[in-house]
């Protein structure tokens, strides 16, 4: 099946003819600067240009958006409903949050390993108030209860209106399971759904030529509000979340790929494009298309995409969860500064435990990891201040945890195959290998 756009082909087109990937990031550069240069602007001009860049950014968000609750839909029905084996979907099922489970661990040790040995909240200084949180705060993780039963949409109008993902996922699912049952009398649904699914790559590919666009005036939003100083405001956290961020991925992912014989250069070359998405706009559902597409092209069987990418976004926050680390114990060390009390491993250890589970239930919530953070420093009694110091660069974390969630969960997708013994190596070579890369 073509992807929505040309990620690799036979040859190259010519020299002055680049490829999305570039013009993505060329999109993200220019943004840099437009937003640098709206930071210097008078109050009243520079909020002119902001509702232009906000505009824009909101279109190409809101468009990315209206695909993915029938893309989603489609793409596992006809993946499930095509193989005629519901024994199947409970395995894949099984193993996709096995994986989840055990990968996520693993960034909650890398987070609590890397920001203890560089300490960024030592000898910080807390706000004197958490006003800044806003609405936020107001919100809580679900429990595990309600989790269970947020699940199982009463409507599913209402989860294709909302673009619940994980509601969606779940009636797809059933819904696969019955046209399986219903035998001939589903076989005109399956061909819908397969129609229904070319079709939306297809509308996917139309909007993914306003990439670069929508990217470049994400970022400038960004720029524009916080100026570059950002960078430089609490930059210890910031660097702290980055390099626990590269080496989460070098190790624990590089250590799934040499497991799982990914191969690595086609893989990278498959994801780069809804990384580079994710990161510009902090918005992980701008990457979903292009990661659906990118990685069937890469030979993973529509089923497993379809079932394991958006399940992902709910149960496999590998960046995420590592900020999660990261920004409560930076907060107990700010906190340990201010007031003289110890906040021991043996407490952040009993954290990450609350965190792994409190961050399972947060799919529906308004700034979900902010909203966890929160609950995590009630429970443990950690000041609120902290988490309000953290908003203030939360658009630099939100960048970079949204893009390694992405990623996780494309290699998670290709995981699931490999285990399934359905990976196409082939597939792999022939849509992402040297020889389609070559000039």
């Amino acid at each position: 099946m073509a992807s929505p756009h040309s990620a690799a082909g036979t040859t190259r087109g010519p020299w002055y003819r680049i490829s999305l990937t570039q013009q993505i990031l060329l999109g993200l550069v220019v943004g840099c600067l437009v937003g640098w240069w709206m930071s210097s602007l008078p109050p009243a001009t520079k909020t002119g240009w902001d509702e232009w860049m906000t505009l824009v950014r909101d279109i190409f968000l809101h468009l990315i958006k209206a695909m993915i609750a029938p893309l989603v839909f489609a793409s596992i029905v006809q993946g499930i409903a095509g193989t005629g084996d519901i024994r199947k979907v409970g395995r894949i099922g099984a193993k996709a949050l096995l994986y989840f489970e055990i990968v996520t661990t693993a960034a909650l040790v890398v987070g609590l390993a890397v920001v203890n040995f560089i300490g960024p909240g030592v000898g910080v200084k807390l706000p004197a108030s958490a006003a800044a949180l806003g609405a936020a705060a107001q919100n809580k993780p679900l429990t595990l209860v309600e989790t269970l039963l947020h699940i199982f949409p009463t409507s599913f109008l209402d989860a294709l209106a909302r673009n619940d993902v994980l509601q969606i996922v779940a009636f797809s699912v059933i819904f696969a399971t019955a046209v399986i049952a219903a035998g001939e009398a589903g076989k005109p649904v399956l061909t819908f759904c397969a129609s229904l699914t070319q079709v939306m790559f297809k509308f996917a590919g139309l909007i993914m030529k306003f990439a670069p666009l929508g990217v470049g005036a994400a970022i400038a939003v960004t720029v524009g509000h916080q100026g570059l100083g950002v960078l430089l405001n609490l930059g210890k956290l910031v660097l702290t979340l980055y390099l626990a961020l590269v080496i989460f991925v070098v190790v624990v992912f590089g250590a799934v790929i040499w497991f799982a014989k990914v191969p690595l250069k086609a893989f990278v070359r498959a994801v780069r494009e809804p990384f580079a998405l994710a990161f510009a706009t902090a918005n992980s559902e701008a990457a979903l298309p292009d990661a659906f597409a990118n990685m069937e092209k890469l030979g993973v069987p529509r089923g497993i995409v379809g079932f394991v990418l958006p399940a992902g976004y709910t149960f496999n926050l590998d960046g995420s969860t590592l900020h999660l680390a990261v920004a409560s114990v930076f907060v107990a060390q700010a906190a340990e500064a201010t007031t003289g009390i110890h906040f021991g491993l043996g407490q952040q250890i009993t954290m990450m435990i609350t965190l792994m589970l409190t961050s399972k239930g947060v799919a529906a919530v308004p700034r979900a990891s902010l909203v966890v953070l929160i609950a995590a420093l009630q429970s443990f009694n950690l000041p609120l201040e902290g988490a309000a110091m953290i908003l203030g660069v939360d658009a630099l974390l939100d960048m970079a945890r949204t893009s390694v969630n992405v990623v996780g969960n494309c290699l998670a997708s290709v995981v699931v195959a490999r285990w399934e013994g359905e990976f196409d190596d082939k597939k792999a070579e022939a849509n992402f290998g040297d020889a389609a890369f070559k000039s």
